[in-house]
């Protein structure tokens, strides 16, 4: 165990931080409060910039090493946004905004990086820059890419870039991290299925849009199971439903949305086109006509084998070898980190939570014991990788 020394010093204030953005979340991109508390903790930790509005709300800070010869840049990343979910903790630091809460522990994320951008600004005990990211709308709004496209790695162009995220579960004072695909892209699909409305007594005379959802319904699940390679994996959930308004009326249309996720963008093409087939194709069988809207949020999120590496070895001097897995298993929940290492080569880790109710449960809380886990393996990743 090596949980470096000047964690026991600022430990306190980092949790009372943690604590009140848990008490005041804040949804997507509107997360003022969140990122003027960030950059007004960043100036006066004596970080060197701090810019906020990037990416509408996020904030950036540049912290420079006593040397910066190599000129070698570094990113690491947080996100600051709650989810819309009423919350059932019970804690004395619940939240107090009705109907919104930190259900997924970007609370702690930005106290952990905070934490260690407070140490790199006061040690500057490494040759380089690093740059701090805190990201806004994680949660379905893809502020990630709202950062890139706002000029973040034309601005800071990072060597390698880092995520990290609580894992429920997994014991406090442990890490897990594997290369290659971990986190699934996201993507929605919104069905429109149109017919011929009217009275229900009369069928001959209309063409019933329902038998085509349940024709379609049956039918998405042949896609994987019969389309994809059985070792690949991939979802696709039809989701809602909605149709009619009175017992005695055939309805016009009917309306469907649902995800696809997937592992690898050609499985995830292969979904979106035998979709469109199948939409269009089993309404004209009925005669009807189906549209098929196919949204692409987060691509798939895909760990850089060398990075991966690299950010294993901080954190087993962190936590010790035998805390940090290098077997992490896949997941098809997405992640928009993915969207930066698609443009900078870099890896997500993830952080034990210890016993802990699931991600965007009502009753998840982060821990605050990790604080000190999560800020270690920050500062210790910088030294190792910019050392002076």
């Amino acid at each position: 165990m090596a949980v470096e020394n000047w964690v026991a010093k600022l430990v306190d204030d980092l949790t009372a931080f943690r604590r009140d953005l848990h008490m005041n979340p804040e949804l997507l991109y509107d997360v003022q409060r969140t990122a003027q508390n960030v950059a007004d903790a960043l100036r006066a930790a004596g970080v060197d910039e701090v810019h906020e509005g990037i990416g509408r709300t996020g904030v950036v800070g540049v912290i420079r090493g006593q040397s910066t010869a190599s000129g070698r840049m570094i990113g690491l990343r947080s996100d600051m946004d709650a989810l819309p979910i009423e919350e059932e903790t019970g804690k004395p630091w619940a939240s107090q905004v009705p109907g919104k809460m930190h259900a997924c522990g970007h609370d702690g994320h930005t106290a952990m990086l905070l934490g260690a951008a407070r140490h790199l600004a006061d040690s500057r005990a490494f040759d380089g820059t690093v740059i701090v990211i805190f990201q806004p709308a994680e949660e379905g709004g893809a502020g990630a890419r709202a950062m890139i496209q706002d000029g973040l790695f034309q601005r800071w162009p990072c060597d390698e870039v880092y995520g990290m995220h609580n894992r429920p579960n997994l014991p406090v004072g442990q890490f897990t991290i594997n290369s290659g695909p971990i986190m699934g892209s996201v993507d929605e699909i919104k069905i429109t299925i149109t017919g011929r409305g009217g009275h229900a007594a009369r069928p001959d005379q209309t063409i019933d849009p329902l038998p085509v959802a349940g024709a379609l319904l049956q039918a998405v699940q042949s896609i994987t199971s019969r389309n994809l390679d059985p070792i690949d994996a991939a979802v696709v959930s039809l989701c809602t439903i909605e149709a009619g308004n009175a017992f005695n009326v055939i309805p016009q249309d009917v309306r469907m949305t649902g995800t696809v996720r997937t592992l690898n963008e050609d499985a995830r093409n292969m979904i979106e086109d035998r979709l469109t087939g199948m939409v269009s194709h089993i309404a004209a069988a009925f005669g009807g006509t189906g549209q098929l809207e196919y949204i692409r949020h987060y691509p798939v999120t895909v760990n850089h084998e060398i990075e991966t590496g690299l950010a294993a070895k901080a954190a087993q001097e962190v936590a010790g070898v035998e805390n940090v897995h290098l077997d992490m298993p896949q997941t098809l929940g997405g992640e928009d980190f993915s969207f930066m290492l698609n443009e900078v080569p870099g890896a997500m880790i993830n952080v034990g939570n210890g016993p802990s109710a699931a991600l965007h449960h009502p009753e998840y809380d982060f821990n605050d014991d990790v604080i000190a886990w999560g800020g270690s393996y920050w500062t210790t990743l910088v030294r190792q990788r910019l050392p002076l």
